[in-house]
């Protein structure tokens, strides 16, 4: 009986294992200026999949990766693509678009479960990216902090947000 137990308790573990790795948390940090930013989010992969245009979709307010919410942490304020944004966490949101220009959106509400808590009322701001298509693939998710802001990176989609 205890080897029947165990056997069942080591295959949850290993189902539990192989389904939380499949979008993993994972998190950016690093310096702008003399700030902090952190950026916390879910890390899909593409996995054979198409991404834009169907698993996310074109013009609807996405949560800028998997699970829980994507959020934007600022040690001090920021000044974020043009826009001045107190020090705080935020949600992170993104609007892909066909073309290369697509909506960035960091809402006051930072703890929504995806887009489903998403409201426009609670934007702090919001501001157009140029995207660029990348030779190579992006298998993960992933998020960069440089010197001079953050970069987006995922399948052949790049784009940057200044901040300073």
């Amino acid at each position: 009986m205890k080897k029947i137990k165990f056997t069942l308790a080591l295959m949850l573990l290993i189902a539990t294992a192989t389904f939380a790795q499949k979008s993993p948390r994972a998190e950016a940090t690093g310096q702008v200026g003399e700030t902090t930013v952190t950026v916390d989010y879910g890390a899909p992969s593409v996995r054979d999949r198409v991404i834009w245009g169907d698993l996310v979709p074109y013009n609807k307010v996405w949560r800028a990766g998997a699970n829980e919410n994507t959020t934007i942490s600022f040690a001090k304020d920021m000044i974020v693509k043009g826009k001045k944004v107190p020090a705080g966490k935020y949600g992170l949101f993104i609007i892909p678009a066909e073309g290369e220009e697509w909506t960035v959106v960091l809402s006051n509400k930072n703890d929504a479960w995806g887009s489903n808590g998403y409201s426009q009322e609670n934007d702090l701001v919001r501001f157009k990216v140029k995207t660029k298509k990348a030779d190579k693939n992006r298998e993960q998710l992933t998020f960069l902090v440089f010197k001079g802001g953050v970069q987006f990176n995922w399948e052949k989609v790049r784009f940057f947000i200044p901040m300073k």
